[in-house]
């Protein structure tokens, strides 16, 4: 009996033994998450993490806090990300221009893919072409005509060198035979705000920001740069139906943890996000963004990031494009 019972005893000892370091290990989350936006307040970047933080927020219960880090075309905020702690409490909302920067810049400080793990996709948002209504093109091949009969005359705003913006006024000028000049600002929205005084003749730029002043009438639109005709802008063609088939440039958002952060931790992080991109209720919210929600695993949002890098590494070597 003395035996039996040392063994009764020590299988019972085994079996607690990872259960009690399960729970004496400390809950994730346990303290505030820090949410970087790597692009100033104001832009699509920010509406959406906003939204994000709030849900997410809700669902952990803790804060999650919105930290806007902009600079070098989204570079500041995601080498922030990439050099903090691998421990969940640091992720980051990244757009195009983490897939575009390595190709662009000549030197950057972090490493897309080795230094960040992704997490999940978030969401897409189709952009649109748009013009001062003083330019003398009432479409695209007016448009293109214009600039053509102008070669180097005419330029184009972005929210600074490597955003998705910018690449999409360059494929432009590849796809369309044009030299329309690159003027970078340090937020799209600011070369909106020129293309409307005239100091820019055209911007890309996501629906939800041009909207308003496509329909006041103070910027024309000439083309959505989307597969399929958009309900807000029933009038106005796609690319491929103005004469640029290959021309679709759709802004995507999605959201990152620095390398080496715990596989439970990003499971748990990638449930929780795609719960909120897919919470009922903020259907709505995202629409009037003119954001659809899209979410992923981590392992197909890493695959789509190469394919992206490799879409846009591409037209940084045709456009002949670098950055310091």
């Amino acid at each position: 009996m003395g035996i039996r019972a040392i063994l009764f005893f020590s299988v019972l000892l085994f079996a607690a033994g990872p259960g009690a370091a399960q729970t004496s290990a400390e809950p994730y989350p346990s303290k505030p998450i820090h949410l970087i936006l790597p692009f100033p307040p104001g832009g699509g970047t920010d509406i959406l993490g906003r939204i994000i933080a709030e849900r997410l927020s809700t669902q952990v219960g803790q804060p999650v806090v919105i930290e806007n880090r902009g600079g070098a075309g989204g570079n500041v905020g995601a080498e922030a990300a990439a050099h903090s702690p691998p421990d969940g409490y640091t992720i980051v909302l990244v757009a195009p221009s983490l897939a575009i920067s390595p190709s662009l810049y000549r030197k950057l400080n972090y490493d897309p893919v080795k230094d960040l793990t992704p997490v999940t996709l978030v969401g897409t948002v189709p952009n649109v072409m748009v013009i001062n209504p003083e330019v003398p093109a009432r479409n695209l091949a007016e448009f293109i005509a214009l600039a053509k009969s102008k070669p180097g005359g005419m330029n184009f705003g972005s929210g600074g060198p490597g955003t998705s913006n910018h690449l999409a006024g360059e494929l432009f000028n590849l796809e369309a035979g044009v030299k329309l000049v690159h003027v970078p600002y340090k937020g799209v929205n600011l070369a909106m705000n020129d293309a409307m005084a005239g100091e820019v003749q055209l911007v890309v730029i996501g629906i939800p920001a041009a909207l308003p002043f496509i329909r006041s009438g103070r910027l024309r639109a000439l083309a959505v740069l989307a597969p399929r005709r958009l309900a807000a802008l029933p009038d106005v063609p796609t690319a491929a139906e103005a004469g640029l088939p290959d021309y679709d440039v759709t802004t995507w958002y999605g959201i990152l943890a620095p390398a080496g952060t715990p596989k439970p931790i990003i499971a748990r992080l990638n449930a929780e996000i795609v719960r909120v991109m897919q919470a009922p209720d903020l259907q709505a919210r995202f629409a009037a963004t003119g954001t659809e929600p899209r979410t992923s695993s981590p392992e197909e949002f890493g695959a789509f990031i190469q394919q992206e890098m490799a879409k846009w590494g591409k037209v940084v070597r045709q456009a002949g494009l670098k950055a310091d």
